[in-house]
């Protein structure tokens, strides 16, 4: 299982931040990030308790990323993009791509942003769905 590591998300803030400069659509620097929150959502996926991985399999791990990526903002701005961009990089690291289009992912992005906190296992059932719905082999 190949992760997804703080190298590869500041990776994807340049990339992003370069892309989206010419759309006027602002992502802060990678150095204003909050400090530890995205090293927590990175790692979260991973843990194990008694040497048994909390979140097992790439559909859970990528699920629990996903989720904590949008709602612990770990960013000043673009939590959202970053999030996503940071899902398609895990499943890419992984063989595996979303086969759908991307006002689909846009609404499914929304749909898991304003999902109430305290209905957190029901939207990683929700996320996990929409995965296992579009995820295919590359």
């Amino acid at each position: 299982m190949e992760k997804i590591s703080i190298t590869d998300v500041e990776f994807i803030t340049f990339k992003l931040t370069k892309e989206l400069a010419a759309y006027q659509e602002a992502i802060p620097d990678f150095s204003t990030r909050f400090p530890n929150v995205l090293e927590s959502c990175l790692l979260a996926p991973f843990q194990e308790f008694a040497k048994k991985p909390l979140y097992q399999g790439l559909i859970s791990q990528a699920a629990i990323l996903f989720y904590l990526m949008i709602k612990n903002h770990p960013f000043q701005n673009g939590n959202k993009r970053i999030a996503l961009t940071s899902l398609l990089v895990l499943l890419y690291k992984n063989n595996k791509w979303l086969k759908t289009d991307n006002k689909k992912l846009y609404d499914f992005t929304i749909q898991v942003t304003a999902s109430p906190g305290q209905s957190k296992k029901e939207t990683l059932q929700t996320i996990e769905h929409f995965l296992k719905t579009y995820l295919v082999d590359l």
